[in-house]
C-alpha cells in the first residue's frame, strides 16, 4: 500500500534495526514517513489461460473488493509497461542453508547472465544472516554480480529475515524514483527468522510501500518458516519457486517473473472503511473471464495509529 500525508512513526525497533544492520546508509534516529491514510496502491498482473500476460485490461471489467467492500473512489488506474527492472538478489547465509548452495548459486547466477538486460535493468546483490553484507551495490554488470553471488557462503549464525527486507524496501528500494521501475526481491532462504527486530508486517508494510514484490526461492528442508515465506509472497504480489528446480525450471521460473514486472497495471483507490486498528486488509480483484489468474498482493496492513 502506498499512502501518504499523515506522519507515521516507527518508534524503537526501527531504531534499534537501523544501528544493528550493516547496509550503510541507516541512522539510529526514528524513521518518520508522511503517509495518506485514505489512498491505497494496488500494482497487479493478469494471465489467460495459457498464462500469457494480458496487456489489454480496462478498469470497467474489473471489480475491486477490500475487506469484502468495493472501493468509496477510484482516483487513477494506469498500464505499466516495460519499465526497467531492479531486482534486489538476497541470499540467506545463515546456518540452516548449507545444503542448498549449490542452487542458490545457479539460480542467480541464472537471472544476472540470461534475463538480465544490460541497458535497462540492475540488480544489487546481499547476503545476510543475523547481519547484512551488501556485496555488490545497484549494477548492470552480470560479470560482477556474478562473482558476489559465487563468492557468497554459509557461516554458522541465526538470520533476521524481516529486519533484511525491511532494511532493503527502505534503503534500497525505498531511493528509487517512485513509479519509474519494476522492483523485486529474489530471497532465497529457508523462512526461519530467529533474530529479527521486527515483525513480519513491518517487512510487508515497507515493501508494499515502495511497490517491491517479493519472489521467494524456497528450500526442500521441512523448515517451520515455510509459511512465513508464503505470506511475504502473498502479501507483496510475488510467488514461491523452489530452490531444488535446475535447467529449463529455472529459465521459465525467471521468465515468469520478468513477463510478470513487464506488464503490470496500478490502481489507487479509497477504501470504504480504513480504521487505524493497524488490521490486516483482505484484497480480491474480481477479472473478466479472458482472465485466468491475477497477481495482487493479498493485502495490507492498516495504520495502527
Amino acid at each position: 500500500m502506498a499512502i501518504r500525508h499523515v506522519v507515521r512513526t516507527i518508534f524503537a525497533a526501527a531504531a534499534l534495526l537501523a544501528s544493528t544492520l550493516e547496509t550503510g546508509s541507516q541512522t539510529s534516529a526514528p524513521y518518520n514517513m508522511k503517509v495518506n491514510v485514505d489512498e491505497v496502491e494496488l500494482t497487479f498482473h493478469a494471465d489467460d489461460a495459457h498464462g500469457i500476460a494480458i496487456k489489454d485490461l480496462r478498469l470497467d471489467e474489473l471489480k475491486i473488493l477490500d475487506n469484502d467492500r468495493p472501493p468509496r473512489r477510484i482516483l487513477s488506474f494506469q498500464a505499466l509497461r516495460n519499465l526497467p527492472i531492479r531486482a534486489g538478489i538476497l541470499i540467506d547465509t545463515s546456518s540452516s542453508m548449507n545444503e542448498d548452495v549449490p542452487s542458490i548459486h545457479g539460480i542467480a547466477t541464472a537471472y544476472v547472465q540470461r534475463i538480465l538486460e544490460q541497458k535497462t535493468d540492475q540488480a544489487f546483490v546481499m547476503s545476510f544472516n543475523k547481519r547484512t553484507q551488501l556485496r555488490v551495490p545497484w549494477s548492470s554488470d552480470p560479470t560482477i554480480l556474478t562473482r558476489a553471488i559465487q563468492q557468497t557462503g554459509v557461516y554458522p549464525s541465526t538470520s533476521a529475515i524481516y529486519d533484511t527486507l525491511y532494511s532493503v524496501c527502505r534503503y534500497q528500494f525505498g531511493k528509487l524514483p517512485r513509479d519509474s521501475s519494476g522492483n523485486f526481491i529474489m530471497l532465497f532462504s529457508d523462512g526461519e527468522d530467529n533474530s529479527s527486530f521486527l515483525p513480519l508486517q513491518s517487512a510487508v508494510d515497507m515493501c508494499q510501500q515502495t511497490n517491491t514484490a517479493i519472489y521467494v526461492f524456497r528450500s526442500d528442508s521441512n523448515s517451520t518458516g515455510l509459511g512465513n515465506l508464503a505470506q511475504l509472497a502473498n502479501l507483496t504480489a510475488g510467488h514461491v519457486f523452489r530452490n531444488s528446480i535446475s535447467g529449463n525450471e529455472i529459465d521459465e521460473a525467471l521468465r515468469i517473473i520478468q513477463s510478470n514486472l513487464h506488464n503490470q497495471y496500478r490502481i489507487v483507490y479509497n477504501p470504504a472503511q480504513l480504521l487505524h486498528d493497524g488490521s490486516l486488509h483482505h484484497i480480491v480483484i474480481l477479472p473478466p473471464d479472458r482472465v485466468a489468474m491475477v497477481h495482487a498482493r493479498s493485502g495490507y496492513y492498516a495504520p495502527s495509529h
